[in-house]
């Protein structure tokens, strides 16, 4: 049976109508989404829903935090990291779809020569190729006071970004040891994880980040089915019917997508926070997604 996990914006009127659909099996919280009040009590309202609340922990995904404008600017990262910047290194921005030099790097800062043309926003998240990058740290302050207060409310389902190994997950289980993880895989070292004799709970191919983080762009298919190979419950996340954000047309090319994930052997597919920001979009993705598995599970 396939099915959909949402991503909800917290205060959407249109919950109710979203876990009421046929074909949703769970809710995700992208934790970069602002809280207005006390966090127990929004999460206490997302669990009252009844599906199950996936809370999507960032871990050492690279966030940007605060207001930055280029060009000529330096961008402050959520964790500290380092990177040879003797030669010419590209930081990607918007899904991949724009891109900077990074001049110099110092602790958690980017020293930028030039773009994107924009205001760079808090919680924007940011891709680094180059092989010389390291990640300093795991969990984020924010990620820990999820899993305090979901330990604390039961809550026992999470995702965890760019898991690149085993150890990974004992970053989660030190804080809340009933966790149900989904691993997040986003880069080339995560696919080497996966490809090392994998034997976790249940994976998760993160399309967003990880189609920015491979050294070609055919190489998502892949990847897509290597992941779907190990673990046969995979879920299949972000790049879900993206038109629909724009219209309710759908794009040929994103049913053909979907249909091919299918194929692949996807069950459960995550809508993401760009289809998930109005009420007819992600409804309307979740009856397209319906009609599909109808059509798909009919063969």
């Amino acid at each position: 049976m396939i099915d959909a996990i949402v991503t909800v914006p917290p205060y959407a009127p249109y919950l109710r109508q979203v876990v009421n659909h046929p074909i949703v099996s769970g809710i995700r919280l992208n934790t970069v989404m602002p809280i207005q009040g006390k966090l127990e009590d929004t999460l206490k309202n997302l669990k009252s829903l009844g599906k199950d609340l996936w809370i999507d922990l960032k871990y050492r995904q690279l966030r940007v935090t605060g207001y930055w404008v280029p060009p000529f600017t330096e961008i402050e990262l959520s964790h500290e990291i380092e990177l040879d910047t003797t030669k010419p290194v590209t930081a990607y921005f918007s899904d991949g779809r724009q891109k900077a030099t990074i001049l110099r790097q110092e602790k958690n800062k980017l020293f930028m020569q030039e773009g994107p043309r924009r205001v760079i926003g808090p919680g924007e998240s940011l891709n680094i190729k180059d092989p010389s990058l390291k990640i300093l740290g795991g969990l984020t302050e924010t990620d820990k006071e999820y899993l305090r207060v979901g330990k604390k409310l039961g809550i026992d389902t999470y995702m965890l970004s760019y898991v690149e190994a085993q150890k990974d997950l004992y970053d989660v289980l030190t804080y809340h040891p009933q966790a149900i993880i989904a691993e997040k895989i986003e880069s080339r070292k995560g696919l080497q994880y996966v490809d090392s004799g994998w034997k976790g709970q249940r994976l998760m191919a993160a399309r967003g980040d990880l189609y920015v983080e491979l050294e070609r762009p055919h190489q998502i298919i892949g990847a897509m089915k290597d992941i779907i190979k190990q673990d046969p419950k995979a879920i299949a996340a972000s790049r879900i019917f993206p038109s629909l954000a724009y219209t309710l047309e759908p794009a040929c090319e994103d049913i053909g997508d979907v249909d091919s994930l299918m194929q692949m052997g996807y069950k459960t597919f995550m809508l993401g926070d760009d289809v998930a920001m109005k009420e007819s979009s992600v409804m309307s993705a979740l009856n397209l997604l319906e009609e599909m598995a109808r059509s798909y599970e009919r063969k």
